[in-house]
């Protein structure tokens, strides 16, 4: 199509042509600014609602729906930075989570060795361990732990069991297993929106006694967003931060589409959500993801999986503001 209005016409939608990540190009690591990665991971979750790895497609259907410039900054992300879809990390002994996670740290090291900024799609909650084990004292992170911005109804640091239904680097242990690999610095890490209805009493203390600062559902209500935001820039000012955002922090009437629903305590509104992703915007963010995405299990308009994409947009657009600060000129 030459004609640039039926270009711009037929490219917003989602039913129309190849699906990449926001129309993005296909395209090999190298020479990207961001990298738009897929990782379609699911057995680290260890239970039967392991559709998570359905989730990558689903978004690469639905991101064309989405902004193409970010009125609030005002600026074009796609202008201000060379971004492509990677693809997705391939799985050939998918039903083996251990072999998985090596698979993605394997992906994101050869990222991380291009100097590649990753914004992932999951993909269970374990895909962040992987990927982790490559970016935390990489590249990216100037050989420096990675410190977390990590919004999550559950703390993902369950030391008190040693697997989850066989998966040892499981979506339920990478916060754990991470901090002790020194791939992240806990103590300038934020976990922020924790809700999770618990099993026994003390389910939060592991990550106290790691040195994670929490901020509980509860607790945010109580501060307000104005401190709990102050903080998040208090505790990752000059440091590598990675974003992850585990979908159902998020109240389940916006993201009802996620792998471990909390309905007893009320989660994030989208607006509350993105406040706090605004919280490292200038920061030096080396990547992020979006996880527990259910296509299987989403409304008939696909909402959850457009709110992952709107996610994802976000870190996109504060990595690039990044680098068209840092561009010459």
């Amino acid at each position: 199509m030459t004609n640039p209005h039926d270009a711009s016409m037929m490219n917003n939608l989602y039913w129309w042509g190849i699906p990449t990540l926001f129309r993005c190009p296909n395209e090999k690591v190298g020479g990207q600014d961001i990298g738009l990665i897929g990782v379609p991971h699911s057995t680290g979750n260890g239970t039967t609602e392991r559709d998570q790895h359905l989730g990558p497609r689903a978004v690469r259907n639905i991101s064309c729906l989405q902004r193409r410039v970010h009125g609030e900054f005002g600026f074009d992300p796609w202008a201000a930075a060379k971004v492509a879809d990677l693809g997705d990390v391939p799985f050939p002994r998918a039903n083996d989570n251990e072999h998985c996670i090596e698979q993605i740290t394997g992906f994101y090291r050869h990222v991380d060795a291009a100097g590649v900024r990753p914004v992932s799609i999951g993909g269970d909650h374990s895909i962040t361990g992987g990927i982790l084990q490559a970016l935390g004292t990489g590249k990216l992170a100037g050989g420096e732990p990675v410190c977390m911005l990590h919004l999550d109804a559950h703390t993902d640091v369950f030391t008190k069991v040693d697997h989850f239904l066989g998966a040892k680097k499981s979506a339920a242990h990478w916060g754990a297993y991470l901090a002790d690999q020194g791939q992240v610095d806990p103590r300038h890490s934020m976990q922020i929106g924790l809700r999770g209805h618990p099993r026994t009493l003390d389910w939060l203390q592991p990550s106290y006694d790691y040195g994670y600062n929490i901020v509980t559902m509860k607790e945010y209500r109580k501060r307000g967003a104005a401190d709990v935001i102050a903080q998040i820039g208090e505790v990752l000012a000059g440091r590598p931060v990675y974003i992850t955002f585990d979908l159902d922090c998020l109240d389940p009437t916006v993201a009802p589409a996620v792998s471990n629903l909390e309905p007893g305590v009320g989660g994030f509104s989208v607006d509350e959500a993105m406040a706090l992703l605004h919280a490292v915007r200038g920061l030096n963010i080396i990547g992020g993801d979006v996880v527990c995405l259910m296509p299987t299990k989403d409304s008939p308009n696909q909402i959850t999986a457009m709110v992952a994409a709107a996610v994802m947009f976000e870190m996109i657009s504060m990595i690039a503001e990044n680098n068209k600060e840092n561009s010459p000129g």
